[in-house]
Parts: C-alpha cells; structure tokens; sequence
C-alpha cells in the first residue's frame, strides 16, 4: 500500500495575506447589513449636488425628494455653503419592508466654494424636490475691467 502526502494546508499560504481576505469580507457584509442610508447622509454624500459659476456668482442645485423646505437648514460663511435638513420617515404601522432605499432622517452637507459669497444677496428656491441657490460672488473677488487711457 503506497503512502500518500496531502500538502499542509499552511505551506502555500501567507496567514496576514488570508486575515486580510477574511477582514474584508467581514467588513462588506457587515456593510449589506447596516442601513446605508444612515450612512450615506452621515457622509456627505447625500444630497447630490450640482455646482457652477459664471463671472458674476455661483449656482447650486440640490437634489431633495421629499424634503420640505421648512426642513431644510442653508447657511453661508466665507467659502463654506451648508446645507442641514431632516427627511422624516414614513413610519406605517403592521409594515414590513421588502426593500428600502429611500434614506430618512437628518442630513449635514459642506461644501467649500473657490471664493467668497455676499451672504446677504444669496436667493433659494425650492420646486419639485429640487433646491436652486444663487450665491453671487462677493464684490472684491469679481473680476474688475480695467480701462486703459491713451496719451
């Protein structure tokens, strides 16, 4: 009868390399587990925004379904734009969820602008879940022409 050795299950394996895998896997499931939602506004990912500018200010648009504008929470301090809001939860009673996605409860965003905005003439509307800002750029930042005199 002929003997037969099995490698150790230990000789081609790095044990880090295999706590490594293991960690990982740990923290994805522990990730499909947690609610993401709380996540995400924890974050700063939520809400989603759109940022431009022309010459003379700057335009934000918020995406914010579901959120009333009384809920909503805008503040402008130097460069720094915060948007805080709370999207309340639809709490129905005898309901279990298949599935939920739609994120609930407080938020808290930041966002650094390249200059400075007049605070006082920022202008926010709010219409069909979509927040617009018009934050115009403070005086001393605005590009100045300078008019050139011949002799």
């Amino acid at each position: 009868m002929a003997i037969i050795r099995y490698p150790s299950l230990w000789s081609g394996m790095n044990p880090f390399r295999e706590l490594e895998r293991m960690r990982k896997e740990m923290d994805r499931l522990f990730s499909e587990v947690m609610d993401r939602s709380t996540h995400l506004q924890s974050s700063g990912v939520y809400p989603s925004l759109n940022v431009s500018q022309d010459g003379e200010q700057f335009f934000v648009q918020a995406e914010l379904p579901g959120i009333h504008p009384e809920d909503l929470e805008i503040s402008v301090e130097g460069t720094t734009l915060t948007l805080r809001g709370e999207r309340k939860s639809e709490n129905v009673e005898g309901v279990s969820y298949h599935r939920r996605e739609r994120p609930s409860g407080r938020f808290h965003k930041a966002l650094t602008l390249p200059h400075e905005v007049d605070s006082d003439k920022v202008e926010a509307t709010f219409k069909d879940g979509v927040l617009k800002l018009v934050l115009p750029k403070a005086e001393h930042v605005k590009p100045k022409k300078i008019t050139v005199r011949a002799d």
